[in-house]
């Protein structure tokens, strides 16, 4: 029986891209974040950033060109910190290992549609649907995640409403795009997640 709370699981396996950089406390543990470097099967790569508590930064230091695995939890947030909002996503890492494997770059997620998907078409004319994935953590709050799927599952997607729950797998990317903030064109980078399989649910009990 499913639970009010939402399968998160992900699994990357790359290079430490920089030094871990303080994040935050909480709860009495120091947090640090460093990037992971994650190549794609055409040889782009993404950078994502990876959240570590202190205990597991001490077993296991991310030294830059070090090769890792690591398994954890999506997270997200908005970043108010400049102008506008800013949708931050992370990994929260539960373990971190050496590792001489394959790269990996795989999530396992189950939660709520919370916006209307949204069906169009890349200039080249190949089909692509945006959704955006609502998953409820077990303490009451909720992690929001961008999300695109390509082709016939686009097609699929775009007849999904708010409020459908899904389950589905995928990988997180990272994307370099420009733009302009009073006359500066800034580079940013967008994260989301390329769905590659997804599957309408039954919704969710609440626990007993």
């Amino acid at each position: 029986m499913r639970t009010s709370w939402n399968e998160n699981h992900a699994v990357l396996r790359g290079t430490a891209a920089a030094e871990p950089v303080f994040s935050h406390t909480n709860h009495g543990v120091d947090f640090f974040v460093f990037p992971l470097s994650v190549p794609r099967l055409s040889g782009t790569e993404d950078r994502l950033n990876v959240v570590v508590p202190q205990p597991l930064l001490t077993e296991c230091p991310p030294t830059p060109g070090r090769r890792l695995e690591v398994t954890g939890e999506v997270r997200t947030f908005n970043n108010r910190t400049g102008p506008g909002s800013r949708l931050v996503i992370t990994l929260l890492a539960r373990a971190l290992s050496d590792t001489e494997e394959p790269p990996c770059n795989q999530l396992t997620l189950s939660g709520v549609l919370c916006k209307p998907p949204v069906l169009r078409r890349t200039p080249l004319g190949r089909e692509i649907c945006d959704l955006m994935l609502a998953m409820n953590r077990r303490y009451g709050r909720a992690d929001y995640l961008p999300c695109i799927a390509w082709g016939a599952l686009a097609q699929r997607c775009g007849g999904l409403a708010v409020g459908d729950c899904v389950e589905l797998e995928g990988r997180l990317q990272s994307r370099l795009y420009q733009k302009v903030v009073g006359g500066v064109t800034q580079e940013r980078t967008a994260f989301e997640v390329s769905v590659t399989t997804l599957t309408p649910t039954a919704p969710a009990v609440a626990s007993g």
